[in-house]
């Protein structure tokens, strides 16, 4: 590894010209400054420098060596920059639900951020059985994830209504037998929630298309493969609601919770006072 002292002394020489001035810069004396240009000479096996008198010139392998340099060196002046910056707002880590991340709550996040240069956000978007999981285990600050209505302490929570959804222009036939479904992967609330449904109006149903993300499912179901359920966000333009009449019970009991870490930074609560707002605001909308 080259030395930082050694290739900042050479840099000095090479910008002034020689071992004199350079001595002056880096508040070393003449022959000092001359010592460690000789030991870098030595590690790197090369002559860097052509002396002549107080004045050196560059060797062709110090030219090569002297754009490293600079660069090592801005690196290292970086890098401590970065390492002493003082970080008043540290890191909030979110847990957000996919459909809420095709929404509009990355505008919001972001004018967070922009007001806030010196917080870093970390958003994972996902399972909210997963963000649950997270947060409990200390691996998200703050998380918004869908449950079934009361199931454990949480800081806000908003009923949810979903709706049973089919293709506009390719619609399913409801009566057919199975009933094909466009559904999520394991683990997903929705998914248990829709076939738990189908079996208790008991009708038969198999998975015609399995996608590990929304807009997967909204492509499926627009396709006409198979009918599915979704939050009324998430329904698309292309998508039509299917109502109770045609033998799909409603999904009921479940909602959007708001969790947020025992130890939270004043950031984090900030956030989830912005988030909750935001929660407030989208019902609104739908009412609206």
């Amino acid at each position: 590894m080259l030395d930082i002292d050694l290739l900042r002394s050479f840099v000095s020489v090479v910008d002034a010209g020689g071992f004199t001035r350079a001595g002056e810069r880096v508040h070393r004396t003449q022959s000092t400054v001359s010592q460690q240009i000789k030991r870098l000479e030595d590690e790197v096996g090369r002559p860097l420098l052509v002396r002549n008198g107080k004045q050196a010139t560059l060797t062709e392998e110090g030219e090569r060596l002297l754009s490293y340099a600079r660069r090592i060196l801005a690196l290292e002046r970086e890098a401590r920059d970065v390492i002493s910056r003082p970080v008043a707002d540290g890191i909030v880590r979110l847990g957000i639900p996919e459909d809420f991340a095709a929404y509009r709550l990355a505008e919001m996040l972001s004018d967070f951020v922009r007001a806030r240069p010196t917080l870093r956000l970390d958003v994972r978007c996902g399972l909210s059985v997963a963000h649950q999981r997270a947060l409990e285990l200390g691996e998200l600050d703050l998380a918004l994830f869908k449950r079934r209505a009361g199931q454990g302490d949480c800081v806000a929570s908003w009923p949810e209504q979903l709706r049973w959804v089919t293709s506009r222009e390719h619609p399913v036939d409801i009566r057919r037998d199975p009933v094909p479904l466009a559904v999520a992967e394991q683990g997903c609330l929705y998914r248990e929630r829709l076939i738990h449904a189908i079996e208790t109006a008991g009708r038969s149903w198999h998975i015609a298309y399995m996608s590990p993300n929304l807009p997967g499912i909204q492509a499926a179901v627009s396709a006409g493969l198979g009918v599915s359920i979704l939050p009324e966000i998430a329904i698309l333009p292309e998508h039509r609601v299917i109502d109770t009449a045609g033998g799909f019970p409603p999904i009921t009991n479940t909602e959007l919770a708001l969790g947020v870490a025992e130890h939270a930074t004043p950031a984090t609560r900030l956030l989830a006072e912005m988030l909750a707002e935001f929660c407030v605001g989208l019902g609104s909308r739908k009412a609206a």
